[in-house]
């Protein structure tokens, strides 16, 4: 039998692939025994964050060219996505409910799949340990007194409002760049409205301020106020910006919050891009001042919370394993890969191995043609700057430099890439 700590998106993937194999398999999560402070649900494949997956674009998107490589490789969290999607234009966007009861039904109904509710506090001598970011104090003692040079950032959620609580008198339905079928609700704010904003934003009180110094926020996940502290046009050139989209009047809004579904019903409206550390309070009565949200009642505020992750190229190969102890695996944020996917993706190609050399078959690692095998390749270069890394195409093997068209060079990365994972696919014999 074969342990697997952690049922988040790396540790279902790694244990359903497991099982499918034919390996029997104990899945440890201590929730709902302890819970760490992002979660809520005792589901697993929790989403805390957004209840986007990022872009669907196979041909002009790395995430999106990494989904294509997971769906090819069997990949749960695809499926699980696939059956519990929201409309999101080109994203892929799922109701994080039902998502998460999806992936929870299908390991608890397999047969090679043993549940343990606990905690776990010492590392196994072999096995698949994806605790996530969030990993409890004593287990992240333990790795840390084990491996050394364990890092953290602080990492923020948006705010949910209620659907009936938006003033859609001031709002307007559309996708940017048309793409998609108006999945998006429009929030625009004049020149006056936006500015008020951002002065209110930045004169906001946030929540233990000391805490969260400006070096320790990851980009990827950076709150709005802070943005907004960086100059009065930034949120208009990020998560506020108006481009690709026209009021229903045909007028150009001067800036945009966008708010997109967070289940399948439409009850609930995720702020995008609105992660923030502000209090409670704050949040209520500054996002207010979006017209569009004068009256909105808030489901849940945003937060933020540390994220721990591995000093990966001095701990980890290529393979996900451990170089003290090939027989003990990472998977997920705890490896230094950012974001859902990035995770699944992880805890499916650490499965892939564990399984492999409990078989005593010989273990190999994507190439870094495709956006699998160059994050796992990313983790386990040497690197003394180390930081978390979303897919990228910047991560993949260089090519094509003679290619000036973007779009042309994207669809043949992508064209190189999955023929990798079919190659891959091969070599698994699956």
């Amino acid at each position: 039998m074969i342990r697997v700590i952690g049922a988040g998106l790396a540790g279902s993937e790694a244990a359903y692939y497991l099982a499918r194999k034919g390996e029997e398999v104990e899945l440890v999560e201590m929730k709902p025994e302890k819970r760490t402070p992002a979660h809520s649900g005792n589901g697993f494949a929790e989403l805390v964050c957004s209840n986007s997956l990022k872009s669907d674009d196979i041909w002009g998107n790395a995430c999106g060219l990494l989904k294509e490589e997971l769906r090819r490789l069997g990949s749960l969290t695809m499926e699980a996505a696939e059956c519990t999607r929201v409309p999101a234009g080109g994203a892929l966007a799922v109701d994080r409910d039902l998502f998460s009861a999806y992936i929870t039904q299908k390991i608890k109904e397999h047969p090679n799949i043993r549940v343990v509710c606990g905690e776990v506090e010492k590392l196994p001598d072999c096995g698949i340990v994806a605790t996530g970011p969030l990993t409890s104090d004593a287990l992240s003692a333990e790795i840390q007194k084990r491996f050394g040079g364990a890092l953290h950032f602080y990492d923020a959620t948006a705010p949910v409002v209620s659907a009936d609580s938006v003033d859609y008198d001031k709002t307007f339905s559309s996708s940017r760049y048309g793409k998609g079928d108006g999945d998006y609700i429009n929030c625009p704010l004049t020149k006056e409205e936006y500015e008020n904003f951002v002065t209110e934003l930045l004169n906001a009180e946030r929540a233990e301020l000391h805490a969260f110094e400006k070096r320790e926020i990851f980009e990827g996940c950076m709150p709005v106020e802070v943005m907004a502290a960086r100059g009065k046009d930034t949120l208009r050139y990020g998560m506020l910006k108006p481009v690709g989209l026209v009021c229903g009047d045909g007028s150009r809004p001067y800036a945009v919050l966008q708010l997109r579904r967070e289940n399948a019903a439409g009850t609930s409206l995720g702020l995008v891009g609105f992660q923030t550390n502000l209090k409670f309070g704050e949040q209520k009565r500054v996002f207010s001042l979006i017209p569009a949200l004068q009256n909105a009642e808030f489901e849940r505020y945003g937060v933020m919370h540390r994220n721990t992750f591995l000093q990966s190229p001095e701990v980890l190969n290529a393979d996900f394993s451990a170089k003290d102890n090939p027989a003990l695996f990472f998977a997920g944020q705890i490896t230094g890969v950012e974001g859902y996917v990035e995770s699944a993706m992880s805890g499916l190609l650490a499965g892939v191995h564990a399984f492999r050399r409990l078989r005593g078959l010989p273990v190999s690692v994507p190439e870094d043609t495709c956006v699998c095998g160059a994050l796992s390749r990313y983790v386990a270069a040497p690197n003394k700057h180390f930081q978390p890394m979303n897919a990228n195409y910047g991560v993949l093997r260089a090519g094509f430099d003679r290619v000036r068209d973007k779009k042309e060079k994207k669809r043949l990365l992508g064209e190189r890439a999955l023929a990798e994972i079919e190659r891959f696919r091969a070599e698994l014999g699956e």
